[in-house]
């Protein structure tokens, strides 16, 4: 008995030692992020000094940007075109990164990120509906593609929640139902693409690429508040996952937790930062998929760690991937969706194959 109660501080303080840890990397590695999208914000057609980078943001905040002065293009460059850029980067693979993280948990299979259930191919059919058939500057422009690339999402995410709910939220129902229309709508927009003019089938597979070119601030603004929130609710729910990755249903709910509900919440709200990244940048793949299992293998499961290290690896992994696609043919852009699959793919066969050695280490 003795024994039993001198363990129980050792196992706590253990425990506290590794989160004071995990939390210090993770302070460590929003640092980065910084650090890397400042330096990113140098490169372009046009080299920038870091001491130019860092007037240009004390011109912004002071107000002096359009100051007429010998620098005030290169500051207008660097902050109108170059950080907003960079920003959409970090909020769009923060926000994939979190929905690969929140459907892998609901549905118990490490395989699945939110394109799994069909919102990329959803999002690219209402895109080319728009780019094909729209007119005028509100529904033919960037604002039309990007309305109906997000009401897509949002049909496709009430189809798959429609339909597993009313047969029962099961794991596989929900992935099993999401597969089949995300060949639904590649379908329909095949179908799309088969009818559309030539010039306007280039801007639907010139969107579907997925890039940050032309990114405004209004577009950062737009997205940022759906990223925020629903990232900052798939962590609200951070225990409850952790309860539901062990993929007992009954035993969850022995702990009081509603599995079916959490299953709900959790993919509502991947869904709709998805949705809200994917409708101004386009289809970037992988990252929801790719970032989670790099912070599974550094950081474990614990899903309050887990969220907020995928948040900051997909950050990463985008800034990365933007900064090879600016600068590998420099001066043309190659479109981000391009390069982190490129990247994407070696590393992530690599991250399969050092698992397999280390299970069969053990």
């Amino acid at each position: 008995m003795g024994s039993r109660t001198s363990e129980t501080p050792d196992i706590r303080a253990a425990y506290e030692r590794r989160s004071r840890r995990k939390a210090g990397m993770l302070a460590a590695g929003v640092g980065a992020v910084l650090m890397m999208g400042l330096y990113f914000t140098t490169l372009g057609v046009a080299d920038t000094s870091f001491a130019q980078v860092l007037r240009a943001l004390s011109a912004w905040v002071g107000g002096r940007l359009d100051s007429g002065g010998a620098e005030s293009a290169a500051y207008k460059i660097v902050v109108l075109m170059r950080l907003p850029r960079i920003a959409m980067a970090v909020l769009a693979g923060a926000a994939l990164a979190v929905s690969g993280v929140g459907m892998q948990a609901v549905t118990g299979n490490a395989l699945v990120s939110p394109f799994t259930i069909g919102i990329s191919a959803a999002a690219a059919f209402g895109a080319s509906m728009c780019i094909v058939f729209g007119s005028g500057t509100l529904v033919g422009g960037k604002v039309g593609i990007v309305l109906c690339a997000f009401a897509a999402s949002l049909l496709c995410v009430a189809l798959v929640y429609g339909i597993s709910k009313k047969v029962g939220m099961a794991p596989e129902t929900i992935v099993l139902t999401g597969i089949a229309l995300n060949y639904f709508f590649s379908a329909l927009t095949s179908t799309v693409e088969f009818f559309a003019q030539e010039h306007r089938l280039a801007a639907v597979v010139h969107w579907t690429f997925g890039t940050f070119n032309g990114t405004t601030w209004g577009e950062v603004g737009a997205a940022f508040p759906f990223v925020a929130v629903c990232c900052c609710a798939v962590h609200r729910v951070a225990l409850k996952l952790d309860a539901i990755a062990s993929g007992d249903d009954e035993l969850v709910r022995s702990l009081g937790i509603d599995p079916e509900a959490v299953r709900m919440f959790v993919g509502v709200a991947s869904v709709l930062m998805t949705a809200a990244v994917i409708s101004f940048t386009g289809v970037i793949g992988f990252v929801g998929l790719l970032a989670p299992h790099i912070a599974r293998l550094l950081f474990g499961g614990d899903h309050r760690f887990l969220i907020p290290f995928s948040a900051v690896c997909g950050a990463l992994l985008l800034l990365a991937a933007d900064a090879v696609g600016k600068t590998v043919l420099a001066p043309v852009s190659v479109p981000v969706g391009i390069v982190v699959s490129f990247l994407g793919v070696p590393l992530f066969i690599h991250l399969i194959l050092s698992g397999r050695r280390r299970a069969r280490r053990c």
